[in-house]
């Protein structure tokens, strides 16, 4: 595959570069219009051809927030390259809410929880003053940022993809901290196969705790 579309508010998948550099062309009036993970860097603005080379064995991909079709060009066929995150794997399945009584069971985690936010790829238990948070094998988060509180985050176990600000961690260890201050981009991506592995990450904030703080700028989930 030397070519690819990408619709308005959607992404490519994450894929893993090969051995030899990989060249990408976009228009360049199109450059403002997306985000870009390459590597270890994720761009939300500024974006030049130079920031779309992929250097060797580096993680790419490329969000549209146009409102356009994106047409992007390789410089090489990619069609063999190791796709490690599918935004889209279950966008046509069934989607059923994921339920406390599994993870109580099976993780004996403390049950004097104050409320749950169940999703058919996530599921949080809220307590006084930290949340944990369970990410699905083979699914990630919105990419998004919060407008009035500032998080901290403790992965506890599933060696997530963790994108924090301009940066993109990869098979993070447990017990690695993050702190992601207001309006910086974060998500949680767990690559994991086997659908037992899921993610968990104890998250606690500074400022007001509220929901509705949160602005999605890539929701492949499509939840709100």
């Amino acid at each position: 595959m030397y070519r690819e579309i990408v619709e308005s508010g959607r992404s490519t998948v994450l894929r893993l570069n090969s051995s030899s550099e990989l060249a990408i062309s976009i228009d360049i009036k199109s450059s403002t219009h997306i985000l870009l993970i390459n590597g270890t860097n994720f761009r939300s603005n500024d974006i030049n051809e130079q920031d779309l080379i992929i250097h060797p064995l580096n993680h790419y991909l490329i969000i549209n927030q146009g409102k356009d079709p994106l047409k992007i060009e390789y410089n090489k066929d990619i069609s063999t390259h190791q796709v490690i995150y599918d935004p889209y794997k279950y966008e046509i399945s069934e989607k059923v809410n994921l339920k406390p009584d599994f993870f109580i069971k099976r993780y004996q985690i403390p049950t004097d929880h104050i409320d749950t936010l169940p999703k058919w790829y996530s599921f949080k238990f809220t307590y006084s003053d930290y949340n944990l948070i369970f990410v699905r094998p083979d699914c990630g988060l919105s990419i998004q940022f919060h407008k009035i509180r500032t998080e901290f985050w403790e992965v506890l176990d599933g060696r997530p993809i963790i994108l924090n600000g301009n940066k993109v961690f990869y098979n993070v260890d447990s017990g690695t901290k993050f702190q992601t201050r207001v309006n910086t981009y974060h998500t949680i991506i767990n690559p994991n196969r086997d659908t037992d592995d899921f993610v968990i990450v104890k998250e606690r904030w500074e400022g007001e705790f509220d929901e509705n703080d949160i602005v999605r700028v890539f929701n492949p989930n499509h939840y709100y």
